[in-house]
């Protein structure tokens, strides 16, 4: 589990194919390895990475199957800065939200545009992802924890959401490389899966338990 703050910015510098699955070698930068073991998960974009090899400057990391199918690491070449964050622990401050590692989608930076010393960005989503993003809700884009400012939903289904980018986290982040066209790495609060989740048992099976009706009857639903 993770918080969506990303402690350093690694680059990517070897990646190996193994038999159908990649294994990627990641230079940390200034990410304090000296209490990672082997086992270890550090979010690396956005996609939760377990530790298999530690040379001394970053890790190796095997990348599955499934994964490669939700991300854009294929299209990872050596040189590629990435956003880093080891798993929390206990004693961990949670200054975004929860975050799980796993993928939802790819999405793609639609415009940026300077606002003071921020930056804006919108960025498409899927129509498979459009139901759990709302405004003022909370979304991972390769790895950052950020919040929505605003939705708008597109005629094909897809959602186009915006974002506000404080300098700090521009700076501190591969944000500052984002262009127009770039994909990205987004995960869903996962709360909103688990709330739908539920809705689709009550709804299947009534019994009582959470439904539509319960969350509006107690101010979560308008």
């Amino acid at each position: 589990m993770f918080t969506g703050i990303i402690e350093a910015v690694g680059k990517v510098v070897a990646s190996q194919s193994k038999q159908g699955d990649i294994r990627l070698r990641i230079n940390t930068g200034k990410l304090d390895l000296s209490d990672v073991k082997l086992g270890d998960s550090i979010a690396t974009n956005g996609v939760c990475l377990t530790v298999v090899e530690l040379p001394g400057d970053g890790f190796w990391a095997d990348v599955s199957k499934e994964s490669i199918t939700h991300t854009n690491i294929m299209d990872w070449k050596n040189g590629k800065s990435v956003n880093l964050e080891q798993a929390l622990t206990l004693a961990t401050r949670l200054g975004g939200h929860m975050v799980t590692g796993h993928v939802d989608g790819v999405g793609t930076i639609m415009s940026r545009n300077e606002d003071a010393r921020s930056v804006r960005f919108k960025i498409k989503a899927s129509a498979e992802l459009s139901k759990y993003i709302a405004a003022k809700g909370s979304i991972t884009v390769d790895g950052v924890s950020l919040t929505v400012n605003d939705i708008e939903d597109a005629t094909t289904g897809a959602t186009i959401f915006d974002l506000n980018i404080v300098p700090h986290t521009v700076q501190e982040t591969i944000i500052k490389d984002y262009q127009v066209g770039h994909s990205v790495h987004l995960e869903v609060d996962v709360i909103a899966r688990y709330l739908e989740r539920m809705m689709q048992q009550n709804n299947d099976q009534p019994t009582p338990g959470i439904s539509q009706a319960f969350l509006a009857q107690n101010g979560f639903w308008k």
